[in-house]
């Protein structure tokens, strides 16, 4: 099953964004995400819905952050996404009469609900300050850095590309 990536590819984009002199144009960060403008179009909208970017068309328009990173945090722009599921198990259905099934799901959804919590609690406790400063970080310590949002290729095997 593919994994849903869209919160990683948003808070990469953004903080790319808070990186780079002007607006991002939609078609930069779909190469930079490896997807279609249009995708990033849809991503966009409700992060402007939620007041974190504006955009602008036309010559020189593109895409802004709205509000400085220190106010934003990764659970803000994860709900502006639509809160997408965090856990991809489930519990089994096929016989809710069963009390062998009903035991086993309510023990396990018990566990998914705190799982969330916990994610989400950890996701509301870190800023994109926080991830920004700790890119900065890793530049300033000699690792690849960039103010274009496009990459290119690092030579780092684990991670291509960035």
């Amino acid at each position: 099953m593919k994994r849903d990536s869209r919160l990683s590819n948003v808070l990469h984009a953004l903080l790319h964004m808070a990186e780079m002199e002007g607006p991002a144009t939609s078609e930069a960060m779909a190469q930079a995400m490896q997807t279609n403008p249009v995708v990033v179009r849809r991503l966009m909208a409700g992060l402007r819905y939620a007041g974190f970017v504006s955009s602008a068309k036309g010559h020189g328009g593109g895409w802004v952050l709205s509000c400085p990173l220190a106010d934003i945090t990764l659970r803000d722009i994860y709900e502006a996404l639509g809160a997408p599921t965090l856990l991809a198990v489930g519990n089994r259905v096929e016989s809710p009469g069963c009390i062998v099934e009903q035991a086993v799901n309510r023990a396990l959804t018990d566990a998914y609900q705190a799982a969330e919590e916990a994610l989400l609690a950890r996701l509301g406790a870190v800023t994109l300050a926080q991830l920004s400063a700790e890119f900065h970080e890793r530049m300033v310590a000699g690792c690849h850095g960039h103010k274009e949002i496009q990459h290119g290729d690092s030579g780092n095997d684990n991670h291509p590309g960035v």
